[in-house]
């Protein structure tokens, strides 16, 4: 019967090719992928396992072979007693380094015991009997030793020592010793990892082709938007992006003009798109224009009366809970916020604070997490705070003269509305709170910034401000990504970015749990991915592991040529005839090009140039009959011989001023005394 079912199968496979039902290529793994993406070692996780192998090499355990020939024995009481021969040798280890060719060993030995002495003891107890063979005959009692399955534990610890034999209490001690390491070993990882950075892994964002200075992830973590020096703002998508780490769209958002900042609204439907012009511009999700903010009038000289900002923009930012409120910042001196709705007009003008009469430039702006509170960094270097009330207008409710020595470049405010972030080009980080703004809290040097787009973020849970440095000409620490504590107000760590390019923006996503950083310089610019594949969720895990898809001869199109020879002139496609005129152009007959004349003697029946580029010349000159003299004559006397002719008769100039002119006087040769 099974014959016949086999001959059936083999019927009905042999109509089948035979890589039918067959995976053509096997999938690369996932630790594969993640290994090619990681940055470096983690240090966490190489301590651990150089702990946990040092405790497996210091500490005999149960191997799997072991464990195996302890089941086949089928002896719950020899499998007792070897516990309680590897917890001796825990607690002491001095004993089990003595006793490691009786005890511990190998697994290997205890099945060698057995093959030695199975056939001088018969019975199915041996197997233990053997393994105690030496401490048998230290006491020179075999059948002593036999009966019953306690006294072998009891003599080993006799041999070792008195102190230890006691109750048989020492397993659970030292099970209790390997919690406490494991405690130890668990608070030393939990305060390495305490504050749990995803820099395992990286991935880059490439397509820029200079420094990228504008980054916005959406709220899901979807969806990546990175504006550039170059112009351009790119738009990408982990869900549709494959391990190519392309981006989808490519928008121009205004020609010429750097892109200064990028915004989600509250609902990630639409985002702001700020650049170096005057006017700000809204997309949808897809990067479909919506509108663009008017401009105002540039010979109005109060900013109040204007429609618009009348200079380029620095800074704008979407209300966080209100999807029709935007927030701008310009080089005019002018903080205005918009309603999504009505591009023609704006709703609320605000004018800093300023120490001279004049225009300063408001460098940066921000919104705190309900919307309530408004701050911007002046040109300055001062730092103003509006509160949004019914009736509040220009004044500043807090003005802090000088919070930087140089224009600042990123504000933020933490989700409690109590400190307040403040980046600055004189190379500071500045925490303040906002209850005393007298004096900040702490001040972090030595972070170098060249870029006006550098900014701060904190952490999902808030315990860290993470900010960039840019690159100096003398040092060689490159572009590094700087983390602080918030509660103690001191450095974490420093992590290296790029060698050669600044970090500009950075922010850390709450739901992926992952750091987007920006970088770039002058020829080069990419958003950098850090992630953690055990820490971190979807995000840059869903496009990396995706392998991009294999060009398939099903997709090639061929374009269809339509010819109309009857349609109208307006709407005939002209062929091009560039082409056709270059091959023209080139061909001396079709294009009558003159032949060039030959210079040096003539070859191949024609004339050079040295004896007449003509052939009635060459003639002549061969002949004789054209004589050059001029190159043997003086010019001067050239010139008097018709001095008598043209004294005698004139014909132009001389009749009209004849009785007027001085007879001209020529100055005799001074041949005679150049040769003396």
């Amino acid at each position: 019967m099974a014959e016949d079912e086999e001959e059936i199968y083999d019927g009905f496979r042999s109509h089948f090719p035979l890589a039918f039902g067959k995976q053509s290529k096997s999938l690369t793994p996932l630790e594969a992928i993640h290994n090619a993406t990681a940055r470096r070692p983690s240090t966490a996780a190489a301590t651990t396992t150089d702990r946990q192998d040092n405790n497996n090499q210091g500490l005999p355990s149960l191997s799997s072979s072991s464990k195996a020939w302890l089941t086949s024995l089928r002896n719950p009481k020899s499998t007792s007693t070897s516990r309680h021969r590897d917890d001796a040798s825990l607690t002491n280890p001095s004993s089990s380094s003595a006793d490691d060719d009786v005890a511990v060993g190998p697994p290997r030995p205890p099945p060698a015991d057995e093959d030695d002495g199975g056939v001088m003891i018969g019975p199915s107890r041996p197997p233990p009997v053997a393994s105690n063979s030496d401490d048998d005959e230290d006491e020179d009692g075999d059948g002593a030793m036999i009966g019953p399955p306690r006294p072998p534990p009891a003599e080993m610890d006799d041999d070792d020592s008195s102190v230890m034999i006691g109750p048989p209490r020492p397993p659970p001690t030292d099970s209790d010793s390997d919690d406490d390491l494991a405690e130890e070993e668990e608070e030393e990882e939990e305060e390495e990892n305490r504050h749990r950075i995803p820099l395992s892994n990286e991935i880059v964002l490439k397509g820029h082709s200079k420094v990228v200075s504008a980054l916005a992830v959406d709220h899901s973590g979807s969806r990546v938007l990175s504006g550039s020096y170059d112009y351009t703002v790119r738009m990408y998508d982990f869900q549709g992006m494959n391990s190519r780490l392309a981006s989808f769209r490519q928008l121009e958002p205004s020609e010429g003009h750097q892109v200064r900042n990028l915004s989600w609204s509250p609902t990630s439907d639409r985002f702001l798109c700020v650049t170096g012009s005057a006017q700000a511009k809204i997309y949808d999700r897809d990067g479909l224009t919506l509108g663009e903010f008017v401009k105002g009038d540039m010979y109005i000289r109060d900013l109040k009366n204007t429609k618009g900002h009348i200079s380029g923009l620095t800074c704008g930012e979407w209300h966080p809970k209100t999807k029709e409120t935007i927030l701008t910042s310009s080089e005019d001196g002018s903080l205005r916020i918009w309603d999504v709705n009505d591009f023609k007009s704006q709703k609320q003008v605000i004018k800093p604070k300023l120490a001279r009469p004049g225009r300063v430039p408001v460098t940066t702006c921000a919104w705190d997490h309900e919307g309530k509170c408004i701050v911007g960094g002046i040109g300055d270097g001062s730092i103003q705070l509006w509160n949004l009330k019914p009736g509040w207008g220009s004044r500043p409710d807090i003005h802090v003269e000088r919070g930087h020595s140089d224009e600042i470049t990123g504000l933020k405010f933490s989700s409690d509305g109590r400190i307040l972030l403040s980046r600055s080009f004189d190379g500071s980080l500045k925490v303040w709170d906002l209850r005393q703004m007298k004096k900040p809290l702490q001040v972090f040097e030595d972070l170098p910034n060249h870029y006006a787009q550098t900014n701060i973020a904190f952490s999902p849970d808030e315990q860290l401000i993470l900010t960039g440095t840019s690159v100096e000409r003398e040092s060689t620490n490159g572009g590094l990504l700087c983390f602080y504590d918030r509660a103690k107000l001191e450095l974490v760590s420093r992590v290296g970015i790029s060698p050669t390019c600044s970090v500009v923006q950075c922010a850390w996503h709450p739901k992926l749990n992952q750091i987007f950083v920006t970088a770039g310089d002058k020829s080069q610019g990419g958003t950098h991915v850090l992630y953690d594949p055990t820490l971190s969720e979807r995000g840059a895990l869903v496009c990396v592991a995706r392998a991009p898809r294999k060009k398939s001869v099903d997709d090639f199109e061929a374009k269809p040529v339509i010819h109309n020879p009857h349609a109208l002139p307006l709407f005939r496609e002209q062929p091009s005839r560039k082409r056709q005129r270059e091959k023209i152009l080139k061909d001396p007959i079709k294009s009558h090009k003159p032949e060039l004349p030959i210079t040096g003697p003539g070859f191949g029946g024609r004339v050079g140039s040295t004896k007449g580029s003509l052939l009635t010349q060459y003639l002549l000159k061969q002949g004789g009959l054209i004589k050059e003299t001029w190159m043997e004559e003086d010019p001067r006397e050239a010139i008097l011989k018709y001095a008598d002719v043209a004294a005698n008769d004139p014909k132009f100039i001389a009749p009209a001023y004849a009785q007027t002119q001085p007879e001209p006087v020529f100055a005799k040769s001074d041949s005679e005394d150049e040769e003396k």
